[in-house]
């Protein structure tokens, strides 16, 4: 008769039999896949179960070289943009790829993939951030909006509010993943929606402080006190120049004012003029250049200047300020100024006026303040902006000049005569003209069409240095005449035409009376063309045309007034 085993004893031994078979099998497993991809393995449906690595990352590049060099189509606003993978810095990352595969050494879940199914692994991705974040600028530089906070400006005394505009702009990074999530698709398509951007300044906010704070603001001068008891004020129109309001971030304006011109012109009020700095320039003497070496002075400080207007005008407070005067270094040093390259004369102009009248007190004064100033290459030379305004303090006197269409006496009248004869160093110089503003009539000892007025603080002379070198203005002048000569190097040969006179339209005679009566000869008006010519080696490279319109001068007689 056979011994029968307990049941308790056969079913631990089924079960561990079982296990150890397992554990057979696994171990075999193991044997069989080490060192490849597990079996079942997928990436963007491509099979590379079973295969070594080095197979695994072969098989990748080769069959997803089609989608890895497909354009990215992007959508934004309305906005239509292909992208090109390559120049996103986009690129299939093989070895990444089949190392979160699984390829090398198998995990428990690679051994027993027969018995629980494939799997599917994400394509490895890797990006040149660099490259990545210029495509997404790129699409950003069309579609994005930008917010414009409200803010008021001055035309003159009148403030003129800047209203706010929403704008709109991409989430830069929200878009760099979205790209480079679509990348290696087989259709890849991406919808960037820019987020909307909001003033924190209201319209009518806006509106409320031009028709209040801003006016008071310009309605009154300011008074600086410096050292030794030494006074200048600062009029309406000087703050106006220099005055804006900004959004605080808080819901309203703030205002903010640049002391740039304000300093400059209290320097000559409260710093001796052997103290002020000097920039390094040159002086010509027997027709060459020679070096004038710069020296650090004394100058008001501009920025603490700034602040202590804002302040005031922020705070309501009193419009007396203190002025600071500190160490000031020159704007352009020796160093500097040797290596600008101004080495030959590239434009001169004289124009001609009668002897000793007070406008010729006025054009000698400003050509003396002009003189040896350096323009460096991009910078915009302002003729108001380095003179300041006209005063008699600097010994600027009473001359004609005309306003609203009459000639009237003003401090510094007969200017633009200086002004014309810069303008035309800057159009035989080959310079860009930023801002000139021809005479309303024409004047005869001027050239028709090439010259310009100048007055403070608006119309201004402003050209810009669009060379790569310096520019050294020298002036020169005698009872008669004026001259502006410009250094730097050549770059170009100019000429100028010009066309006739055409639409002439004739004067009027007219008579007035009163002490403040200055006679005006008459003379037609007219239109007129003139082009600059640019020529480099005797071929033209470029053509300017400047179209003038001249009003008719009316011909006024002065009468005596009964009874004088």
């Amino acid at each position: 008769m056979l011994e029968r085993f307990p049941r308790r004893l056969v079913v631990p031994s089924a079960i561990a039999l079982v296990v150890v078979l397992l554990l057979g099998l696994v171990a075999v497993r193991a044997l069989m896949v080490a060192g490849k991809v597990p079996g079942g393995t997928r990436v963007a449906g491509i099979d590379i179960g079973g295969l070594a690595p080095r197979a695994a990352e072969a098989r990748l590049a080769r069959e997803l070289a089609d989608d890895a060099e497909r354009p990215i189509a992007v959508t934004a606003a309305g906005h239509r943009f292909t992208i090109s993978p390559a120049e996103a810095g986009l690129a299939l990352d093989a070895p990444a790829t089949v190392a979160a595969a699984g390829g090398g050494a198998p995990s428990p879940a690679d051994l027993l993939r027969p018995w629980i199914g494939a799997r599917t692994v994400e394509p490895r991705v890797k990006a040149d951030a660099a490259k990545l974040s210029a495509a997404v600028e790129g699409i950003a530089k069309e579609v994005d909006r930008p917010l414009r906070e409200g803010g008021i400006r001055y035309a003159g005394l009148r403030p003129v509010a800047v209203a706010p505009r929403p704008g709109n702009e991409i989430d830069r990074a929200a878009a760099q993943r979205a790209i480079k999530e679509a990348f290696l698709d087989p259709r890849p398509q991406v919808t960037v929606s820019p987020r909307p951007t909001a003033p924190t300044v209201s319209a009518e906010r806006v509106r409320q402080i031009a028709q209040t704070t801003a006016k008071a603001a310009v309605a009154r001068p300011f008074l600086l006190t410096g050292p030794g008891g030494r006074k200048a004020t600062v009029p309406p129109a000087d703050i106006a120049r220099g005055l804006r309001f900004v959004a605080d971030g808080r819901g309203s304006l703030r205002p903010q004012f640049d002391a740039t011109a304000v300093a400059r012109a209290a320097d000559k009020r409260f710093v001796p003029a052997a103290q002020a700095p000097r920039d390094a320039t040159y002086t010509v003497k027997k027709g060459r250049l020679q070096l004038v070496s710069a020296r650090t002075g004394q100058g008001v400080d501009a920025a603490a200047l700034g602040q202590a207007i804002t302040g005031a005008l922020a705070s309501g407070g009193s419009r007396t300020v203190p002025v600071r005067v500190v160490t000031t270094p020159p704007r352009i040093t020796d160093a500097q100024v040797r290596a600008l390259g101004i080495k030959e004369k590239i434009s001169t102009y004289t124009t001609q006026h009668p002897c000793c009248a007070p406008r010729v007190t006025n054009i000698q004064t400003i050509a003396r303040i002009v003189d040896g100033h350096i323009v460096r290459p991009g910078e915009i030379f302002s003729l108001n902006g380095l003179v300041g305004r006209r005063d008699r303090a600097r010994g600027f006197v009473p001359a004609p000049m005309i306003l609203n269409g009459r000639y009237v006496n003003d401090v510094g009248g007969g200017v633009s005569q200086f002004a014309t004869t810069m303008f035309n160093a800057v159009f035989f110089g080959g310079l860009q003209d930023v801002q000139h503003t021809p005479h309303s009539f024409y004047i005869s000892r001027y050239p028709a069409g090439r010259e310009s007025t100048v007055s403070y603080p608006q119309p201004d002379f402003r050209w810009r240095n669009d060379s790569p070198h310096g520019v050294l203005i020298k002036t020169a002048y005698t009872s008669t005449s004026i001259s502006v000569t410009f250094w730097s190097t050549k770059r170009y040969d100019i000429e100028s035409q010009s066309s006739g006179r055409y639409a002439v339209r004739g004067f009027e005679t007219t008579t007035d009376s009163g002490p403040k009566c200055i006679p005006m000869p008459g003379a037609e008006g007219f239109k007129i063309d003139v082009w600059r010519i640019f020529k480099k080696d005797g071929r033209v490279v470029r053509r300017q045309k400047f179209h003038t319109v001249y009003l008719p001068e009316p011909k006024l007689t002065c009468e005596e007034t009964p009874g004088r």
